[in-house]
């Protein structure tokens, strides 16, 4: 997808639903993996269920990770997008927030490799016979906790991600409010999560994310249907 400065500022709905619509894919595909496979597969503190769940559902587990890597994947034009949208209010910040974003995206994609880990330990090849099942096992389980705090680890950078267009969004006159006071929350949110897995992973919960799925999606469907408000974009652009 080509993008002319010019034909964006000309025409900043129709990149405003692409970023929506990749945004939503995101949510969708995140959710997918981490609900409708992971959830499913892995039993949390028995190495021996999650690994008979793995081995069964081998193609499930693959298709979870494509899901991931499709998530990650449609992270980049969204970044993109987004840094062309907040430049016109704070460049140096709509920098900083891209160079959050492409570390977060960065990381996630790495940690996947944990996740074929966690399938590897699991299959039939010679080099592995030198370990009885049990050390297998607990091996895939291991590498399947790798991944949570990996995981764990790239929501710190995109905790700043939020919090940082948050307060753009906030001030830029051409999204509503609410979104920025939304999307700050998500930021709190992420950042205590991922602090709390490091630091004290049994008061970690997902319920401390709820907030962050209701901003992302309210976003991502207000960039859809509404896009910007195209008279403040227009005198924003002028002032730039």
């Amino acid at each position: 997808m080509k993008i002319s400065i010019n034909n964006f500022e000309n025409s900043p709905q129709l990149y405003a639903r692409i970023a929506g619509l990749f945004y939503l894919l995101i949510i969708i595909t995140g959710i997918f993996s981490e609900t409708l496979v992971r959830n499913k597969l892995i039993v949390y503190g028995d190495a021996a269920a999650t690994a008979d769940n793995i081995i069964h559902s081998e193609f499930l587990w693959k298709i979870g990770i494509t899901s991931d890597l499709i998530m990650q994947i449609c992270d980049l034009p969204v970044m993109v997008l987004l840094y062309l949208f907040f430049r016109p209010v704070n460049k140096k910040l709509a920098l900083l927030n891209l160079s959050f974003n492409l570390i977060q995206t960065a990381v996630l994609v790495a940690n996947k490799l944990n996740l074929f880990a966690a399938l590897f330990f699991l299959g039939d090849a010679d080099y592995l016979k030198s370990f009885s099942a049990d050390q297998l096992h607990t091996l895939s389980y291991l590498s399947i906790n790798l991944h949570n705090f990996g995981l764990g680890v790239g929501l710190v950078f995109f905790g700043f991600v939020c919090l940082i267009e948050g307060y753009l969004i906030y001030i830029s006159g051409y999204f509503p409010k609410v979104f920025g006071l939304l999307m700050s929350i998500a930021g709190i949110c992420y950042l205590t999560n991922s602090f709390t897995l490091i630091l004290a992973p049994k008061f970690s919960s997902i319920l401390i994310l709820m907030p962050c799925l209701i901003a992302e999606l309210a976003f991502s469907l207000w960039l859809i249907f509404k896009g910007v408000n195209l008279p403040v974009w227009k005198e924003k652009l002028a002032v730039n």
